[in-house]
């Protein structure tokens, strides 16, 4: 067999077979008994409940993953890159819109794919638990909306992309490098007041004692706002939420209208306290420092393999294009990728931790962020004992008791 054809299969069957296992673990780890630090809060039918949300959606996890798998394996073992490649082609354009073309039909297949299982998942899962509020309109208006989005923006990249590395030669990958940061600030800097509104109506927080606080709070802390907004999330799920967008003096404080309802003045400034230490504490620079080099490294990797006629062969390729090897060598870069998240996900808790501790020390109440925390554990229905190694694997946040432990200490 191809050594590359080996590595992409048995790395998508590694990834989908790894995630069944954490949430088998996962599943083992519901215990029928309440915290005791919940006492008081969930009440005995809203912790069951919390467990078969639990169990339903890793069970419906193991499904879907299984089956998008399968379908990518089979794709590959029936030349299936190969077809779309030959279709794409068959236009008699250029490498760059030969290769637009050749993405819109992948992506095109892939949502054909994943449509049903999104469907489920909101109107079945969610729906049966009490959180979607989404209409059959909506939810395929918002995909409407992330076609035009994917379109433009993701179209704008891949054409740079495809334009250096078919015309810039050996230092083609710096070229896409740069000219992705470039583009990617770009939109970060453009999304709270072009993008977002989009999808949800942004309105700024009506006068009064919340908004007096989060000022003052952002004031005392030498954090600049640009506006404080309430956004309609109500209107897609009960699930509540908040955050925070752009950077430099486009920073915005959103606040979902689900949170600001199911939360005291002081839980709320709390929730955004932690939100900003984040900001104070560096997270944001460094995580956006580590995504720039991650980006240049894979782009530099990327460039070694493009040409690459053993990985081509392995997908029964009759031409060796760009557009073709970026999606193969994504393929290749299955494990590094997965081992990549896992040290992401440490280093994300740990600043959760510390942004934590920031809200605690700031506010001079740690017991506004824990009862916020368990007010938002009951209304999202979280899973409170995750299996230790599911969290290392997929959580991004620790888990909450955890970090309701760790805020003890600050009384």
């Amino acid at each position: 067999m191809n050594i590359y054809l080996f590595i992409i299969i048995f790395s998508l069957a590694g990834a989908c077979l790894l995630g069944i296992f954490s949430r088998q673990l996962n599943r083992k780890a519901l215990s029928p008994e309440l915290p005791a630090e919940f006492n008081g809060t969930f009440d005995a039918d809203e912790y069951r409940k919390s467990q078969d949300y639990a169990k339903a959606g890793m069970g419906f996890e193991n499904i879907s993953s299984s089956i998008t798998t399968l379908i990518t394996i089979l794709f590959i073992l029936w030349g299936g890159f190969n077809t779309i490649d030959l279709w794409a082609n068959g236009f008699g354009y250029g490498p760059v819109l030969t290769g637009l073309i050749f993405y819109a039909g992948l992506a095109v297949l892939s949502d054909i794919v994943s449509l049903p299982f999104s469907l489920y998942s909101t109107f079945v899962i969610e729906e049966k638990f009490g959180f979607n509020k989404t209409t059959i309109g909506t939810f395929f208006m918002d995909k409407l909306k992330g076609y035009l989005l994917g379109g433009i923006i993701g179209g704008a990249i891949l054409s740079g992309v495809l334009l250096f590395f078919n015309a810039a030669g050996p230092l083609a990958w710096l070229w896409c490098w740069l000219f992705t940061v470039v583009v990617t600030l770009g939109v970060q800097y453009i999304a709270p007041t072009w993008i977002l509104p989009l999808f949800n109506k942004f309105t700024p927080l009506e006068d009064g004692e919340l908004r007096d606080k989060i000022e003052k709070f952002a004031a005392e802390n030498g954090f600049e706002l640009s506006g404080i907004f309430m956004i309609d999330g109500s209107k897609r799920s009960t699930k509540a939420n908040a955050y925070f967008t752009g950077f430099g003096k486009k920073k915005r404080i959103a606040l979902f209208d689900t949170l600001i309802n199911s939360l005291s003045t002081d839980e709320l400034v709390a929730v955004l306290a932690h939100e900003i230490g984040h900001s104070k504490l560096g997270h944001i620079r460094k995580m956006m420092i580590m995504s720039i080099i991650n980006t240049g490294a894979v782009f530099l990797l990327m460039s070694f393999f493009l040409g690459n006629t053993e990985l081509f062969a392995a997908f029964g390729m009759q031409n060796i294009s760009v557009h073709a090897g970026l999606i193969f060598f994504a393929l290749l870069y299955t494990p590094v990728s997965i081992v990549l998240s896992i040290f992401s996900n440490v280093r994300s808790r740990k600043h959760e931790f510390e942004a934590d501790a920031f809200a605690a020390q700031t506010t001079h109440t740690p017991d506004a962020l824990v009862n916020a925390l368990k007010k938002l554990s009951v209304s999202n229905l979280s899973n409170l004992t995750p299996h230790p190694f599911y969290v290392w694997l997929e959580y991004s946040h620790p888990p909450v008791l955890k970090r309701i432990d760790a805020l003890r200490a600050f009384e």
